[in-house]
């Protein structure tokens, strides 16, 4: 259902939450793609579904804030893969759930090779209004540069009650000629494992301060 300036590839809903994630689709081609019918409308292969994929080892994957890797590097190398991803020709969106959980995941690349990967990689979510996730990667294809990393930082979010949560969200940067889609997974494997931590270390510390109470 698309209103009479809408087609494939641009969606004012889907554009303005890309918006939020800090990329503008210039080019109004940015497809959404949560299931395989998403693929064949974006023009890309159908591969098999449900793909278990060996991820890189973590040294390839190094967190911002590490000895590997400092906030500003990464902020830094975040800004121009969004600035870049925002100029490409198309714009191609695997979303879904991080394997075996209910975490969010959204890839935001320029490759028409890994995005149908990166789809069969994920689990299919139920179908959702667009909105940012705990997860976002972008992945730039056909770059000189060659950058990996990922970083974790806590937000306020707005319950529904209107009161503000501490939560975490986590992005993945991979860049390069031909990105390893191992890379990635070992980004948003490692970001996982850090959301979990972030939301165990929470729950923990609100428990001690009920008994306190």
């Amino acid at each position: 259902c698309f209103s009479h300036n809408e087609y494939p590839g641009q969606n004012y809903m889907f554009n303005w939450c890309l918006n939020g994630d800090g990329v503008t689709p210039l080019k109004k081609a940015a497809f959404r793609i949560m299931k395989p019918l998403d693929l064949r409308i974006a023009g890309l292969e159908v591969p098999k579904m449900g793909v278990k994929v060996k991820a890189a080892t973590a040294k390839k994957m190094p967190e911002a804030g590490s000895d590997e890797l400092t906030f500003e590097t990464f902020d830094e190398i975040s800004q121009r893969t969004k600035d870049l991803l925002s100029l490409s020709e198309k714009i191609f969106c695997p979303e879904g759930d991080f394997p075996g959980t209910r975490t969010g995941v959204r890839v935001i690349t320029n490759s028409a090779a890994l995005a149908p990967k990166l789809l069969a990689y994920l689990e299919r979510a139920p179908r959702r209004d667009p909105e940012s996730q705990p997860i976002t990667a972008y992945v730039l294809e056909g770059t000189e540069e060659e950058f990996s990393g990922y970083a974790i930082e806590e937000i306020e979010d707005e319950a529904e009650d209107g009161s503000l949560v501490a939560k975490s969200v986590a992005a993945v940067v991979v860049v390069g000629i031909k990105p390893d889609i191992k890379v990635v997974v070992a980004g948003l494997e490692l970001s996982q494992k850090g959301l979990e931590a972030d939301e165990a270390e929470r729950a923990a510390k609100r428990a001690a301060e009920a008994e306190d109470e």
